[in-house]
């Protein structure tokens, strides 16, 4: 299998994660989920995500399909296409799957998912996010990862506009 396929075969469908989900159970590994837009995948991005992978066996992320970025960032957002995020993304080698999900929050999938561990950025409080609950009832653990300063997207889109203004 060529590199490129084995990249694309990272990219599931949630019926066919939860097959994948089984096997990694029936050998005991622990699963860790996260999710967001990641949107301009920068340093920080990539800090957060390997700490996360370093939880657990298997990373799982949750992205935000188009339709759920525009909602939540505003009509301009993603700058990349689901197809785009979701390729970058699978590139990562300490990334096993990236599964695409429409709503405006996680919550569905992460009940589907069932996650050993559930993380999410600085930016948060334990209370506040997401699908804690669900994770909590069946004694799985919640982490929050602390956001490295200064990397957002949303000012590299800033950055970016700054210095076309001056132009």
């Amino acid at each position: 299998m060529n590199k490129y396929q084995i990249l694309i075969n990272k990219i599931l469908t949630l019926n066919d994660l939860l097959l994948k989900i089984k096997n990694w159970r029936d050998n005991g590994d622990i699963i860790v989920f996260t999710n967001g837009c990641f949107d301009l995948i920068h340093v920080g991005h990539i800090e957060y995500l390997t700490k996360a992978a370093d939880m657990g066996d298997r990373l799982i992320i949750g992205l935000n399909t188009d339709e759920s970025v525009k909602r939540l960032k505003g009509p301009d957002r993603p700058i990349l296409d689901e197809n785009a995020r979701a390729k970058t993304l699978s590139a990562l080698f300490f990334v096993d799957v990236v599964t695409l999900f429409n709503e405006d929050t996680p919550y569905e999938l992460i009940d589907a998912i069932k996650p050993d561990i559930l993380v999410k950025g600085g930016d948060y409080e334990i209370d506040e996010i997401i699908g804690a609950d669900i994770v909590k009832s069946y004694d799985g653990k919640v982490e929050i990862i602390p956001l490295v300063p200064g990397y957002s997207t949303t000012n590299i889109i800033n950055k970016i506009n700054k210095l076309y203004d001056n132009n």
